[in-house]
Protein backbone atom coordinates (compact mmCIF):
# COMPACT_ATOMS: atom_id res chain seq x y z
CA UNK A 1 0.00 0.00 0.00
CA UNK A 2 1.39 3.35 -0.81
CA UNK A 3 1.74 5.59 2.19
CA UNK A 4 0.99 9.14 2.64
CA UNK A 5 4.44 9.92 2.82
CA UNK A 6 5.36 8.41 -0.02
CA UNK A 7 2.63 10.05 -1.91
CA UNK A 8 4.32 13.63 -0.83
CA UNK A 9 7.46 12.33 -1.44
CA UNK A 10 6.54 11.40 -5.34
CA UNK A 11 4.91 14.75 -5.84
CA UNK A 12 8.09 16.51 -4.43
CA UNK A 13 9.91 14.81 -7.19
CA UNK A 14 7.55 15.77 -9.97
CA UNK A 15 7.71 19.08 -8.31
CA UNK A 16 11.25 19.65 -8.91
CA UNK A 17 10.94 18.22 -12.81
CA UNK A 18 8.36 20.72 -13.15
CA UNK A 19 10.66 23.56 -11.75
CA UNK A 20 13.54 22.40 -13.93
CA UNK A 21 11.06 22.87 -16.96
CA UNK A 22 9.57 26.10 -16.07
CA UNK A 23 12.83 27.66 -15.29
CA UNK A 24 14.08 26.82 -18.56
CA UNK A 25 17.41 24.57 -17.19
CA UNK A 26 18.93 22.31 -20.11
CA UNK A 27 21.74 19.43 -19.37
CA UNK A 28 24.96 21.00 -17.84
CA UNK A 29 22.76 23.89 -15.59
CA UNK A 30 22.99 24.10 -11.96
CA UNK A 31 20.07 23.91 -10.21
CA UNK A 32 18.08 25.50 -7.44
CA UNK A 33 19.59 24.95 -4.37
CA UNK A 34 18.01 22.59 -1.89
CA UNK A 35 17.02 25.65 0.04
CA UNK A 36 15.68 27.43 -2.44
CA UNK A 37 13.56 23.84 -3.89
CA UNK A 38 12.13 24.17 -0.23
CA UNK A 39 11.03 27.72 0.29
CA UNK A 40 9.73 27.19 -3.48
CA UNK A 41 7.81 24.45 -2.45
CA UNK A 42 7.06 25.00 1.12
CA UNK A 43 8.08 21.41 2.16
CA UNK A 44 10.81 20.74 4.40
CA UNK A 45 14.54 20.14 3.60
CA UNK A 46 14.78 16.84 4.58
CA UNK A 47 12.19 15.75 2.71
CA UNK A 48 13.79 18.07 -0.56
CA UNK A 49 17.32 16.19 0.28
CA UNK A 50 15.38 13.18 -0.38
CA UNK A 51 13.82 13.54 -3.56
CA UNK A 52 17.35 15.15 -4.86
CA UNK A 53 18.69 11.79 -3.87
CA UNK A 54 16.42 9.38 -5.61
CA UNK A 55 17.14 11.87 -8.65
CA UNK A 56 21.04 11.70 -8.46
CA UNK A 57 20.46 7.69 -8.10
CA UNK A 58 18.50 7.81 -11.23
CA UNK A 59 21.54 9.57 -13.31
CA UNK A 60 19.10 12.97 -13.70
CA UNK A 61 21.04 14.81 -11.69
CA UNK A 62 25.05 15.21 -10.59
CA UNK A 63 26.05 16.64 -7.43
CA UNK A 64 29.60 18.46 -7.24
CA UNK A 65 31.53 19.09 -3.69
CA UNK A 66 31.30 22.45 -3.42
CA UNK A 67 29.81 23.61 -6.76
CA UNK A 68 25.87 22.72 -6.55
CA UNK A 69 24.08 20.23 -7.96
CA UNK A 70 23.05 19.77 -12.05
CA UNK A 71 20.99 18.72 -14.09
CA UNK A 72 21.88 15.57 -16.67
CA UNK A 73 20.35 14.55 -19.34
CA UNK A 74 16.68 13.95 -18.99
CA UNK A 75 16.43 11.79 -22.84
CA UNK A 76 17.77 9.04 -24.37
CA UNK A 77 21.09 10.05 -24.48
CA UNK A 78 23.05 8.00 -22.08
CA UNK A 79 20.92 4.94 -23.82
CA UNK A 80 21.97 6.41 -27.24
CA UNK A 81 25.29 6.69 -26.22
CA UNK A 82 25.93 2.89 -24.92
CA UNK A 83 24.11 1.50 -28.01
CA UNK A 84 26.16 3.38 -30.37
CA UNK A 85 29.63 2.30 -28.63
CA UNK A 86 27.44 -0.83 -28.21
CA UNK A 87 27.04 -1.78 -32.29
CA UNK A 88 30.72 -0.96 -33.75
CA UNK A 89 31.75 -3.57 -31.85
CA UNK A 90 31.42 -6.16 -34.70
CA UNK A 91 28.94 -8.84 -36.18
CA UNK A 92 28.51 -10.77 -33.23
CA UNK A 93 26.85 -7.19 -31.04
CA UNK A 94 24.74 -6.54 -34.09
CA UNK A 95 23.26 -9.90 -33.82
CA UNK A 96 22.75 -9.30 -30.19
CA UNK A 97 21.35 -5.95 -30.82
CA UNK A 98 18.43 -7.51 -33.30
CA UNK A 99 17.85 -10.36 -30.52
CA UNK A 100 17.13 -7.39 -28.07
CA UNK A 101 14.85 -5.85 -30.14
CA UNK A 102 13.07 -8.75 -30.71
CA UNK A 103 12.71 -9.92 -27.36
CA UNK A 104 10.99 -6.84 -26.34
CA UNK A 105 8.96 -7.22 -29.11
CA UNK A 106 7.60 -10.46 -28.21
CA UNK A 107 7.34 -9.00 -24.68
CA UNK A 108 5.24 -6.12 -26.28
CA UNK A 109 2.87 -8.52 -27.81
CA UNK A 110 2.34 -10.41 -24.93
CA UNK A 111 2.01 -7.17 -22.77
CA UNK A 112 -0.30 -5.38 -25.80
CA UNK A 113 -2.83 -8.49 -26.30
CA UNK A 114 -4.95 -7.88 -23.59
CA UNK A 115 -4.92 -4.11 -23.96
CA UNK A 116 -5.19 -3.49 -27.70
CA UNK A 117 -8.63 -2.33 -28.39
CA UNK A 118 -10.74 -3.32 -31.74
CA UNK A 119 -10.43 0.36 -33.01
CA UNK A 120 -6.71 0.12 -33.07
CA UNK A 121 -6.79 -2.98 -34.59
CA UNK A 122 -9.02 -2.20 -36.71
CA UNK A 123 -7.24 0.89 -37.71
CA UNK A 124 -3.85 -1.28 -38.30
CA UNK A 125 -5.78 -3.20 -40.59
CA UNK A 126 -7.04 -0.34 -43.02
CA UNK A 127 -3.84 1.65 -42.51
CA UNK A 128 -0.99 -0.71 -42.03
CA UNK A 129 0.17 -0.89 -46.21
CA UNK A 130 0.30 2.52 -46.67
CA UNK A 131 2.90 3.01 -44.51
CA UNK A 132 6.24 3.44 -45.22
CA UNK A 133 7.78 0.97 -42.98
CA UNK A 134 4.72 -1.63 -42.12
CA UNK A 135 6.76 -3.37 -39.84
CA UNK A 136 7.98 -0.59 -37.74
CA UNK A 137 4.36 1.02 -37.66
CA UNK A 138 3.00 -2.55 -36.44
CA UNK A 139 5.36 -3.08 -33.42
CA UNK A 140 5.13 0.66 -32.64
CA UNK A 141 1.27 0.71 -32.24
CA UNK A 142 2.03 -2.58 -30.37
CA UNK A 143 4.42 -1.09 -28.20
CA UNK A 144 1.74 1.96 -27.23
CA UNK A 145 -0.94 0.02 -26.37
CA UNK A 146 1.10 -1.97 -23.52
CA UNK A 147 0.57 1.47 -22.08
CA UNK A 148 4.48 1.18 -20.83
CA UNK A 149 5.80 4.48 -21.91
CA UNK A 150 9.77 3.68 -20.87
CA UNK A 151 9.37 0.00 -22.78
CA UNK A 152 8.13 2.01 -26.04
CA UNK A 153 10.89 4.73 -25.29
CA UNK A 154 13.59 1.99 -25.33
CA UNK A 155 12.03 -0.14 -28.57
CA UNK A 156 12.01 3.28 -30.08
CA UNK A 157 15.44 3.91 -29.49
CA UNK A 158 16.70 0.46 -30.38
CA UNK A 159 14.82 -0.17 -33.17
CA UNK A 160 16.47 3.12 -34.48
CA UNK A 161 19.89 1.46 -34.82
CA UNK A 162 18.73 -2.15 -36.14
CA UNK A 163 17.76 0.49 -39.42
CA UNK A 164 20.63 1.87 -39.42
CA UNK A 165 22.73 -1.27 -39.17
CA UNK A 166 20.30 -3.03 -41.80
CA UNK A 167 20.37 0.33 -44.22
CA UNK A 168 21.28 -1.76 -46.81
CA UNK A 169 19.80 -5.11 -46.51
CA UNK A 170 16.80 -6.15 -48.07
CA UNK A 171 13.89 -7.14 -46.06
CA UNK A 172 10.75 -9.34 -47.56
CA UNK A 173 7.48 -8.52 -45.98
CA UNK A 174 5.74 -11.55 -44.48
CA UNK A 175 1.91 -10.32 -45.27
CA UNK A 176 0.89 -13.67 -43.99
CA UNK A 177 2.34 -13.44 -40.88
CA UNK A 178 1.02 -10.01 -40.45
CA UNK A 179 -2.18 -10.57 -41.29
CA UNK A 180 -2.10 -13.82 -38.43
CA UNK A 181 -1.00 -11.50 -35.89
CA UNK A 182 -3.45 -8.79 -36.78
CA UNK A 183 -6.23 -11.86 -36.28
CA UNK A 184 -4.43 -13.52 -33.45
CA UNK A 185 -4.28 -10.01 -31.69
CA UNK A 186 -8.26 -9.37 -32.42
CA UNK A 187 -8.92 -12.89 -31.10
CA UNK A 188 -6.46 -12.17 -27.81
CA UNK A 189 -4.53 -15.53 -28.91
CA UNK A 190 -0.98 -14.81 -27.19
CA UNK A 191 0.42 -18.53 -28.50
CA UNK A 192 -0.76 -17.54 -31.83
CA UNK A 193 0.15 -14.05 -31.86
CA UNK A 194 3.96 -15.29 -30.98
CA UNK A 195 3.50 -17.74 -33.70
CA UNK A 196 2.94 -15.10 -36.13
CA UNK A 197 5.67 -13.01 -34.86
CA UNK A 198 8.09 -15.82 -35.96
CA UNK A 199 7.16 -15.77 -39.34
CA UNK A 200 7.57 -11.90 -39.65
CA UNK A 201 10.74 -12.19 -38.39
CA UNK A 202 12.06 -14.88 -40.21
Amino acid sequence: MTTHNSKVYIEIVKQIRSIIQDDGLSTGDKIPSERELSDRLNVGRSSVREALRSLELLGLIETRRGEGTFLKDFGDHQLIHLLGTFIIQGDKTKDDLLETKQTLEKSCIELAIYQINDQMITELKRTIWDADDPEEYLFKTIAEATGNRLLLRIWVVINEYVKFINEKQTHEINKEGFDELLDALCKRDVEKALSAYEKITL
